[in-house]
């Protein structure tokens, strides 16, 4: 089936510029170590996609309709509100996981955490690694 045009498309933006723009210090500051996990984790280097979300690598993101659109393999974004982690896939490991991170809230994709210092930064990183490693199995390169 075609490929998905989507709004949120891969830009030239600087990851940098638009995480130093932010506001509130400790989401700066949580946005700059939850960006080192993501760089260390996938090996990939960080890419905008649209305004607000900070993406690693490159895949093809498949409904269950069949409808195909490129999108990243791993991403997160610094909102206002919290950080927001795209890493919420169905890997089986998961549950045991999110049971072990401490105050966070999930929803069908996305892991909310108000501040780095209300996780578990091991389990955080393991639940990254294994939402990377998912991704690239299922939505390959």
């Amino acid at each position: 089936m075609a490929k998905q045009t989507i709004q949120t498309q891969k830009t030239n933006a600087s990851v940098t510029a638009f995480l130093d723009a932010i506001e509130n210090e400790t989401r700066r500051k949580d946005g700059y170590a939850v960006l080192e996990m993501y760089k260390s984790i996938t090996g990939e280097e960080p890419k905008m996609w649209g305004p607000a979300i900070i993406g690693f690598g490159d895949g093809v993101y498949r409904y269950p309709d069949g409808r195909e659109m490129d999108w990243m393999l791993a991403a997160f974004s610094p909102r206002k509100q919290n950080l927001t982690l795209y890493v919420i896939c169905g890997s089986p490991k998961q549950p045991a996981l999110l049971e072990k991170l401490g105050k966070h809230k999930s929803s069908v994709a996305c892991l909310y955490i108000n501040k780095l210092a209300d996780v578990d930064l091991k389990i955080l990183e393991k639940i990254i690694e294994d939402a990377y490693k998912y991704a690239l199995k299922n939505r390959g390169r």
